[in-house]
């Protein structure tokens, strides 16, 4: 068993290279292909949207085809729209090729969650589900800050270049090494009417749409503000690439953090405790990027940032695991679903509020939502006694 998790981590860890990498190089692509930096933004917009919409019919297919299998086609996909994307001659067929990437991303990372639930009884399951964790966190750590220094030495086609050529010898990797195993098989194809049956069945919890609510206020809030994070660098006076990688990277490390230390945490804090705590964290965090810390400063409130954010969204990870136990792939598909719409949505959100009431307004009003996130969730996903 541990064998079949290491390597469902060693997929999630793949897709996460690539998924934050583009962030640290925004202002390199922006110069290259004369666009501003807010239209380069869109790029993580774009993955993200594409990320959101396929989820549907990805959760479906998990279902009806095999997790395992799925995943693995998905994460070569991924390497392949990179590899392109270091070949694009223009914005727009590099946003093609980020479009693509983010359907293969889309395939990975909940379906890696579903089949990694499916193998865990609950008891262990959060456990179980931060090791997954932890490689796609070590992967976004890797990926922006090594995003970074390459962009300084060979520029964003080599970042996208490298990352693919990575991506593929790992899909191959986990693709020769789940074949035949047990527990990584798919259960067999199912009829169209049992998924329906599923959604009915998903829809029917009323924690379904708080859960969905609440993890597109996440995505939006948080994942939001990172394709900013080198233009708030930049304005700083601080245009090294590589400290941009750096600083996002710490936000990752806090999500690490989290994933060794979830152990602990969860009998300490409890459930209600970790959402709150978590959303606090948050919060304070978005305050003090507000205010145009130095790098240092920034990199250290983004761990622990990080750290905040998946204590919440942790929690967030259980709950919609367990809303459908027979269309559990659909559910954490469709959780993803509205996490990456926060994510295409924040962007924009963060853009207008930057241009209109500047950015400590917009941050501050920004932490405002993640705490009241943090509040409701507690209150209405976590059972007393």
């Amino acid at each position: 068993m541990l064998f079949i998790l290491n390597l469902i981590a060693l997929t999630t860890f793949a897709a996460n290279l690539s998924i934050r990498a583009i962030d640290p190089v925004l202002p390199q692509i922006a110069d290259d292909l004369s666009v501003s930096i807010a239209q380069a933004a869109g790029l993580s917009a774009g993955l993200a949207f594409t990320f959101a919409i396929v989820q549907p019919v990805i959760g479906a297919a998990a279902d009806l085809l095999g997790k395992a299998r799925l995943m693995v086609v998905c994460l070569a996909l991924l390497g392949i729209g990179s590899i392109l994307g270091a070949f694009a001659t223009s914005f727009p067929a590099l946003l093609v090729t980020r479009i693509l990437c983010g359907i293969g991303a889309g395939g990975v990372f909940p379906v890696a969650m579903g089949l990694t639930s499916d193998l865990v009884p609950l008891a262990q399951r959060q456990v179980a589900l931060g090791r997954v964790l932890a490689g796609a966190m070590i992967g976004n750590i890797l990926g922006a800050s090594l995003a970074g220094a390459i962009g300084d030495i060979t520029g964003w086609r080599g970042v996208l270049l490298l990352l693919g050529i990575l991506t593929i010898a790992a899909a191959l990797t986990v693709g020769f090494g789940l074949r035949g195993r047990a527990g990584a098989k798919s259960a067999g194809p199912a009829s169209l009417s049992v998924l329906a049956h599923g959604y009915r069945v998903l829809f029917a919890n009323p924690r379904t749409k708080i859960c969905y609510i609440i993890v597109f206020f996440e995505g939006c809030c948080v994942f939001g503000v990172l394709p900013f994070v080198a233009a708030f660098l930049f304005d700083l006076g601080e245009t090294r690439l590589s400290i941009a990688g750096l600083v996002i990277a710490g936000f990752a490390a806090g999500g690490l953090i989290y994933t060794v230390s979830v152990g602990r945490l969860l009998p300490l804090l409890g459930m209600r405790g970790l959402m709150m705590g978590g959303a606090g964290l948050v919060a304070l965090q978005l305050v003090l990027l507000g205010l145009g810390l130095e790098w240092p400063a920034q990199t250290a409130s983004f761990v622990v940032m990080g750290l905040g954010f998946y204590m919440l969204h942790g929690c967030m990870q259980v709950f919609a695991s367990e809303l459908s136990e027979e269309a559990r792939a659909t559910s954490l598909s469709l959780h993803a679903c509205f996490f990456f719409l926060g994510q295409t949505a924040g962007p924009i959100a963060y853009g207008f509020g930057l241009d209109h009431v500047g950015k400590l307004t917009t941050l501050s009003i920004s932490a405002g939502i993640v705490m009241l996130v943090g509040l409701f969730g507690a209150r209405l996903l976590v059972k007393r006694g």
